[in-house]
């Protein structure tokens, strides 16, 4: 369909005016929304293979996604309406003492690109916040950790550590990432995954909910 090519072209190239007035089009024309939502996650995966392969950079990919959720975001009354069920529900955020959030906001933006409904705690989350969050949200079965500084990667250890003692361990799967983290580290704090880029990460989280 002429429209969903068009919609997964201005989702690649990152045209966020473009891209809420094709969904509402496709819509318009009858389209179900889950093809709409796969033709725009057919594009954030070539993005995101792009990207692995080194063919584009962060800039292109947040351009993408933004673009993405412009239209996620006319398209979510349709969903609802339609009975649409979300890939899953995962929770996010940036741990305590680490203010970064661009890597954040990516990964969380290709996560949503994969069909996951995930809400995001933002930057400097404490690990209390996130054990609330969990025991609030029984539906949610993936949390994503992020730390970008060296200083701050003990707070993921930290925040798995508060999760096991709460007793919701075996209720998640913890993914963890940022510039300093590695294999090794996460291994060694009891994380579930580690990936090295938002593309891999999206990848990761659908691997979680087949």
């Amino acid at each position: 369909m002429a429209v969903l090519d068009d919609l997964r072209e201005k989702t690649m190239k990152g045209k966020r005016k473009e891209t809420g007035p094709l969904v509402q089009q496709a819509l318009d024309e009858g389209i179900d929304p889950q093809e709409i939502l796969d033709a725009m996650i057919d594009a954030m995966g070539v993005i995101g293979d792009r990207f692995s392969k080194g063919e584009c950079f962060v800039p292109e990919m947040l351009v993408a996604a933004r673009a993405m959720s412009a239209g996620t975001d006319v398209l979510k009354p349709a969903m609802a309406a339609g009975g649409a069920e979300p890939l899953g529900h995962a929770v996010i955020g940036t741990v305590k003492g680490d203010m970064h959030d661009i890597g954040k906001n990516l990964v969380r933006m290709m996560i949503e690109g994969k069909g996951v409904e995930i809400d995001d705690l933002g930057v400097d989350v404490p690990p209390e916040t996130f054990v609330e969050y969990i025991k609030d949200h029984p539906e949610c079965k993936v949390v994503c950790l992020s730390a970008l500084l060296t200083t701050t990667m003990p707070a993921l250890e930290e925040t798995i550590k508060a999760i096991e003692d709460a007793g919701l361990r075996d209720n998640v799967k913890i993914m963890v990432g940022g510039a300093p983290v590695t294999q090794e580290f996460a291994d060694q704090i009891g994380a579930d995954a580690y990936t090295p880029d938002a593309g891999a990460a999206a990848e990761r989280i659908a691997e979680f909910y087949k």
